[in-house]
């Protein structure tokens, strides 16, 4: 059992994977955390929240500038997983990246996930990430990493592109290593789309779980979103519920999030009402969540 796949089978909610950039340049966090403290310190915080897994890159997806030296990225990324192995040793680690030698070194320093943005673009992941036996993420994304591909006239159907392009990658992986049961799919919001190809995209969430694999949704803070709102990412939150609401009722039970206490609240709400919840009868309010604390206490 992959590892995916396992951490589903324990749990009744939905997981939430939170990110962590080792890079100064993301898009969401504007360089926040900018070192090895502040980001270990980001991934308590995440966990603590509700976070099931985090996801660690070494490079922003940030389109417009070059990519890092591999060597660049494979540090920071490797000294975050290796704090958080010695200093959170259950927490399931994910690597953001396409290129093997970064992922060959995140594997061997703790991580079981590899996390590629690129579609597979070099074959050679997949073998690393089967000689670890670690998960493969694999996004539905046209594009080239760091430049950006936003085309109106991009696809006839892009659900059905992105349904061949799974095929397509599926066979590949297959191939390369003789199964693709460690595989997840990522259906690549606003990667190689524009904002309304996106949303056609996720309003199909449902055709992508007939793999009968796992799919990831990265849509916190989604440009799509900021594009229907008018809002820049830091004020997405809204947006994102909104999103993910959507997609648990098409059957969807992973989702990459920088917001993990909000949308970890917005899912236990959700399971309550459904009544997927089992609630004490007895339930109260604690006294210290009644109201704002006072300034400066």
């Amino acid at each position: 059992m992959t590892v995916v796949q396992g951490l589903l089978g324990r749990v009744a909610h939905p997981l939430l994977m939170g990110v962590v950039n080792a890079t100064t340049d993301s898009f969401s966090d504007g360089g926040r955390f900018p070192d090895l403290e502040s980001r270990l310190g980001l991934v308590e915080e995440l966990v603590a929240e509700g976070a099931d897994l985090i996801d660690v890159g070494g490079q922003s997806a940030v389109t417009g500038v070059p990519e890092l030296d591999v060597q660049v990225e494979r540090d920071a990324a490797v000294s975050v997983i290796e704090a958080i192995a010695k200093r959170l040793p259950e927490t399931v680690v994910s690597v953001d990246t396409y290129r093997p030698a970064v992922a060959r070194a995140a594997l061997e320093a703790g991580a079981s996930i590899v996390n590629d943005i690129s579609g597979l673009r070099d074959p050679e992941l997949a073998g690393v990430a089967a000689e670890h036996g670690a998960d493969l993420v694999v996004m539905h994304n046209r594009g080239v990493p760091k430049e950006r591909l936003t085309d109106p006239y991009l696809y006839r159907n892009v659900v059905e592109d992105t349904m061949r392009f799974f095929d397509d990658r599926l066979r590949l992986v297959e191939e390369l290593t003789g199964t693709v049961d460690n595989v997840v799919l990522d259906p690549g919001p606003d990667f190689s789309k524009t904002p309304f190809q996106t949303l056609v995209s996720l309003r199909a969430a449902a055709a992508y779980q007939s793999f009968g694999l796992p799919v990831l949704y990265p849509v916190s803070r989604k440009d799509f979103i900021g594009a229907l709102s008018g809002r820049r990412p830091s004020e997405r939150l809204g947006g994102t519920l909104a999103t993910i609401g959507f997609l648990v009722d098409q059957g969807a039970r992973l989702f990459r999030v920088h917001d993990v206490a909000q949308v970890r609240g917005y899912l236990t709400v959700q399971s309550a009402l459904r009544g997927e919840l089992e609630v004490d009868p007895g339930l109260e309010l604690a006294p210290h969540l009644r109201r704002e604390p006072e300034k400066g206490t």
